[in-house]
């Protein structure tokens, strides 16, 4: 699996997530800060990375665009506020975790939503 996370999303966890053997990018690496909401969307779809964000309501509004529009889309993985964004190292090990529990997935996640555990 391999993740794009979105700029709301402490750049840091990227890195841990990596030293955990995630394959984790941020936007802020990438110097995709910035850009509208559907073109990262559209940008994670077309990298085959599933998008990681705060930002619930807009993305799942758009997830359900998407899919109305047979846009491709990512998959969405939405990060709680019971996960504080001030603790890196808490949100990259239960996203270790999410992705520990799908590791044996053969197919896409094409339009899947889900939240990371706390």
């Amino acid at each position: 699996m391999r993740f794009l996370l979105d700029e709301d999303v402490n750049p840091k966890v990227a890195e841990i997530a990596r030293g955990l053997g995630l394959d984790a990018v941020s936007v802020h690496e990438i110097s995709r800060r910035g850009f509208t909401d559907p073109d990262q969307f559209r940008f994670s779809a077309a990298q085959g990375r599933i998008f990681v964000t705060r930002n619930r309501d807009d993305f799942v509004h758009l997830t359900v665009t998407f899919y109305e529009d047979g846009e491709p889309s990512p998959g969405l993985l939405v990060i709680p506020r019971s996960l504080p964004n001030s603790q890196p190292e808490r949100i990259a090990h239960a996203l270790n975790r999410w992705a520990e529990a799908r590791r044996d997935w053969e197919e896409a996640w094409d339009y899947g939503v889900d939240f990371l555990a706390p």
